[in-house]
């Protein structure tokens, strides 16, 4: 993913499951991000996280000015593009939905925008553990939503007892097969989850492109917090890195069929052979997949470095299987055709045509 391109993930649920109180943790805890807020119900706030927490709905100034008035979806190209402009060094967009609102059409509205900066960051669906049951009878169209969810956080898991959240477990199970499922208490989920630490600071870079273990698993709550609010708890992650490159082949075939509960794949994929020139910056949320080619930089070693972020995942068998894409001797070796399955999932240039790393012009 370019660093010019800023996520935008969506923030769903019914009226009261905690969305609001799930954002003004990721506020509280962005990691340095800028976080720019479109609410649809109240309207566009370009913030700084760390001074609008518990402000949603209020106008919050933004140095050179504000953003915020009313909103609805039709306006939503708009205030993306407002929020994406340089000067708003925004690092990623969480649009919070309207409790009575079809999240799947603000998706839909995302995926076929047509401004380069953005990118799909995925559609979390809040559920209230307590009320589940009494709002799906009256409102069952709340199982579409989960369906098209790319995350489920299960709220409020603190109110109801063991056997019911079991059961609560086993029916999201059901609604919405392989989409990984994270519990939570006051809204509090991971926010590495949802942001990239230290996307909008480029003095930090090389380190997050190292993607280390470390990073992920950063400690997020201050040190009075006992080990049963570590929220990684909830989820597993495995950091692979390969010497040897991929072969793009049998890496679609893992991508096509990754495994239930895999929510998120960030990093960079060495292709060898099948493009010397270009390293492959991944991105994948849920069921979107986006490959990003740019040169490699000068000096830099080549390899395939990448996290894999899920809930009920085997990590071990993960890394196994990414194994098998490795390229192993020189009957391995790809050719171009190998790419096309890669070069679906490659943002189309303006001219509607899918930019082609063989082209011979370096590509950013």
């Amino acid at each position: 993913m370019t660093k010019s391109q800023i996520p935008v993930v969506v923030l769903a649920g019914f009226l009261g499951s905690g969305k609001t109180t799930l954002l003004n943790h990721l506020l509280r805890r962005n990691g340095g991000n800028r976080i720019g807020v479109v609410v649809n119900d109240f309207g566009s706030i370009g913030i700084d996280a760390m001074t609008v927490a518990g402000q949603v709905g209020s106008t919050v100034s933004l140095g050179n000015g504000c953003l915020c008035c009313a909103v609805d979806a039709s306006e939503l190209d708009d205030y993306l593009d407002r929020l994406t402009r340089p000067g708003a060094r925004i690092d990623v967009i969480v649009i919070e939905a309207s409790g009575l609102a079809e999240p799947q059409e603000l998706v839909r509205m995302i995926l076929a925008g047509d401004n380069p900066r953005v990118v799909y960051g995925g559609l979390v669906e809040v559920v209230d553990a307590a009320e589940f049951d009494r709002t799906r009878a009256r409102h069952p169209e709340i199982d579409r939503h989960l369906a098209v969810a790319d995350l489920i956080v299960l709220n409020k898991t603190d109110r109801v007892a063991p056997a019911v959240l079991d059961r609560l477990h086993a029916t999201l199970a059901e609604l919405a097969a392989g989409t990984p499922v994270i519990g939570a208490e006051y809204g509090r989920v991971d926010p590495e989850l949802l942001l990239d630490p230290a996307a909008g600071h480029p003095e930090q870079e090389a380190d997050v492109r190292q993607l280390s273990f470390e990073d992920l698993y950063a400690e997020v709550y201050d040190h009075e917090h006992g080990h049963e609010d570590h929220l990684h708890a909830a989820y597993e992650s495995v950091a692979v890195t390969s010497a040897l490159p991929l072969h793009p082949r049998r890496l679609m075939d893992f991508l096509d069929s990754r495994p239930a509960g895999l929510y998120r794949i960030k990093g960079f994929v060495d292709f060898g052979a099948a493009d010397p020139r270009n390293r492959y910056a991944v991105h994948a949320v849920g069921r979107f997949l986006r490959f990003y080619p740019e040169p490699w930089p000068p000096g830099e070693e080549r390899m395939t470095q990448l996290v894999l972020i899920g809930s009920g995942i085997d990590a071990p068998a993960l890394g196994k299987e990414l194994d098998v894409c490795a390229q192993n001797g020189p009957e391995d070796r790809p050719d171009e055709r190998s790419m096309w399955g890669v070069l679906r999932f490659v943002p189309k240039e303006p001219d509607g045509e899918p930019s082609d790393p063989f082209d011979g012009d370096d590509q950013a």
